[in-house]
């Protein structure tokens, strides 16, 4: 249970580490934030990237400078401001973000969507118009609605490729992988449970049929940060590792490399639903196949079917926003 997906084959470690050099321009948006610094951080830190472009709404310029005194090749350039946000997307092959409020103790990830949705819909409309052809990894919660508008707005400009645009669901994999090799004292590193559907509450379902009781724990590990937090914000650390992680695997694959595979959330024919994340094996356009649910248990058949009213609300929210945006 713990193999149904071979790895992916550009961990975190192997990509800051490599000494195969690329040239891949990629963009933070929302860089100045807590998920956006250390994602920024890490990326900076990798010989997949040779441009770093950072924006935000402020303080951008600094994060850029400090990070520009990195001993690695990313050449760092900081972008403030909406006058600005055309150069800091110009040329980008891959833009990521996590630009957004972060959720708040007694807050579920839909009660982020009224304020996330408009920066969501501003900053793909920003992609529509400045890099039209670059992959777009969307952070930003709730993934469930902002993936759909993103899809919307790039459908209004003309621009829209489905196997360009992902919702970040990595850290719900990422979670399980450390939950399970708690459990039953493995290496996190070699644990891999597919997790699929989308990224909030029930819609978060880890294939482990057999350890039933973590998957509440795995559906509710981003309230337990928020917790811990104390109101003092959500899941940022490791949120900007998972987040990292998919970006290279991405660009791994974008350069070539087979066999990369990562669950995402995206326009999806393997459901009801019209976005729903599965493993999908990874290419130089994108995703190059969806690798589908393959066999399930009764068990997760089930969570399936429970997620999926909650899902089509989400997707249906995000769209209605876009089609009635003026």
């Amino acid at each position: 249970m713990f193999s149904r997906i071979a790895r992916p084959s550009a961990t975190l470690v192997r990509s800051l580490s490599t000494s195969c050099l690329n040239n891949a321009k990629v963009a933070v948006l929302g860089a100045s934030g807590g998920i956006g610094q250390p994602l920024s951080l890490l990326l900076k830190n990798s010989p997949l990237v040779s441009e770093l472009s950072l924006y935000d709404i402020a303080h951008t310029p600094g994060v850029a400078a400090d990070l520009s005194h990195i001993e690695t090749r990313a050449n760092v350039k900081g972008y403030t401001g909406a006058d600005q946000v055309g150069e800091a997307l110009t040329g980008c092959e891959v833009v990521v973000i996590p630009a957004g409020v972060p959720r708040k103790p007694g807050m579920t990830r839909d009660d982020l969507f009224n304020t996330n949705a408009t920066i969501v819909a501003t900053l793909a409309d920003a992609c529509a118009r400045h890099c039209p052809q670059a992959m777009i990894c969307i952070i930003a919660n709730p993934v469930n609605s902002t993936i759909p508008i993103t899809s919307e707005v790039l459908k209004k400009h003309g621009v829209y490729n489905p196997n360009k645009v992902f919702g970040v669901t990595t850290l719900d994999i990422v979670r399980a992988n450390t939950f399970v090799a708690e459990l039953k004292g493995l290496d996190p590193a070699r644990v891999n449970v597919p997790v699929v559907g989308g990224h909030a509450g029930i819609t978060i379902i880890p294939l482990i049929s057999q350890l039933a009781a973590l998957t509440g724990r795995i559906q509710e590990a981003g309230t337990e940060v928020v917790k811990a937090k104390a109101g003092a914000g959500s899941a940022t650390l490791s949120m900007a590792y998972a987040g990292a992680r998919f970006t290279f695997s991405l660009l791994d694959a974008m350069n070539g490399k087979e066999g990369v595979v990562e669950c995402a959330f995206v326009r999806s024919e393997e459901t009801e639903c019209k976005y729903f994340s599965t493993p999908l094996l990874l290419g130089k356009h994108g995703i190059e196949k969806n690798l589908g649910l393959g066999k399930l248990s009764a068990f997760e058949e089930k969570l399936v079917a429970d997620a999926m009213a909650e899902l089509k609300g989400s997707i249906k929210k995000g769209e209605d926003f876009v089609a009635n945006m003026k």
